[in-house]
């Protein structure tokens, strides 16, 4: 098996569990506190693995700009969402709905990337993925309400945002070391959340710091942040783009599995049927031979 094989599974597995201990962690914390904690332990964490490989730091404005930008995309809008979404929906919900990420990729790729043009199998992937979305968010209006159903749209917003920067890393952010352009994206992107956080929640050594609290909190800095944000940019030199958000057709599978053992979380009929045309949509956008590919 090789190595970027090896790296795409565990990927796919750390993020179907970040989606857990998300929901668990904001039993006790504030979304936005939350998602700031989570992201300074993993800068902290970070920021000596990068000083000890000694990497150059960029000259070209251009390569600081795109870090930064998409550092604000990625970690304070696409998470400030993800955090907040997830604390009217299941876990399970999130990440099914945050899977709708390659599809959004898929239209973003076509204008940027020159060689990941779209196909008809890929356009009706799209459009059954979408139509599954669809689903989804009418179930969450009949049976949670409104506000669920505003946490939902939030989700698919963050995967879009999460898309679009990730397309622009992959058109323009190659030849970046991905240790130092993750530490200067969360660098960039937990400012905004941090001042959002005490403006609205307050300071957070008020909050209840309970064990699981902790742990979750650890857990997604360390292994679900810095870890695996290190392993996601070797992979866009390894893998296309398409392929390598194939991780997000896997991730909800883990993460239903999770709540459901875990939070004892339920899908109705319609969520099912939602969540199988989301993934069936995503198996046609990412599955497709490359030339020369047998």
């Amino acid at each position: 098996m090789s190595k970027p094989v090896l790296v795409w599974i565990g990927l796919s597995l750390i993020w179907g569990s970040t989606w857990l201990f998300i929901k668990i962690g904001l039993a006790d914390l504030p979304p936005f506190t939350f998602a700031t904690v989570r992201f300074a332990l993993a800068i902290v964490a970070l920021a000596p693995v990068t000083v000890m490989r000694r990497v150059k730091l960029p000259r070209n404005p251009a390569d600081w700009a795109l870090m930064i930008g998409t550092g604000i995309l990625l970690f304070s809008v696409t998470y400030g969402l993800v955090f907040w979404g997830e604390q009217y929906i299941s876990s399970g919900m999130t990440a099914l709905l945050f899977s709708t990420f390659p599809l959004f990729g898929l239209v973003i790729a076509h204008f940027h990337l020159h060689d990941e043009k779209m196909t008809t199998a890929k356009v009706s992937g799209t459009v059954i993925g979408l139509g599954g979305v669809a689903l989804v968010l009418s179930n969450q209006l009949h049976t949670t309400g409104e506000l669920a159903l505003w946490a939902s749209i939030g989700i698919v917003a963050s995967a879009a945002v999460a898309a679009y920067a990730d397309v622009l890393i992959k058109a323009h952010g190659a030849h970046l070391d991905p240790t130092l352009m993750t530490l200067v994206q969360m660098c960039a992107g937990v400012v905004p959340l941090a001042a959002i956080a005490l403006y609205i929640e307050g300071n957070p050594i008020d909050f209840s710091w309970s064990p699981l609290a902790v742990m979750s909190t650890v857990y997604l800095a360390l292994i679900g942040t810095a870890l695996s944000f290190v392993l996601l940019y070797w992979l866009f030199k390894h893998m296309d783009v398409t392929r390598t958000m194939l991780i997000t057709f896997v991730t909800p599978l883990v993460a239903v599995v999770l709540g459901v053992i875990v939070l004892q979380e339920t899908f109705t009929w319609r969520t099912g049927t939602g969540g199988v045309a989301i993934l069936l949509g995503l198996a046609m956008v990412v599955w497709q031979p490359r030339s020369g590919d047998g």
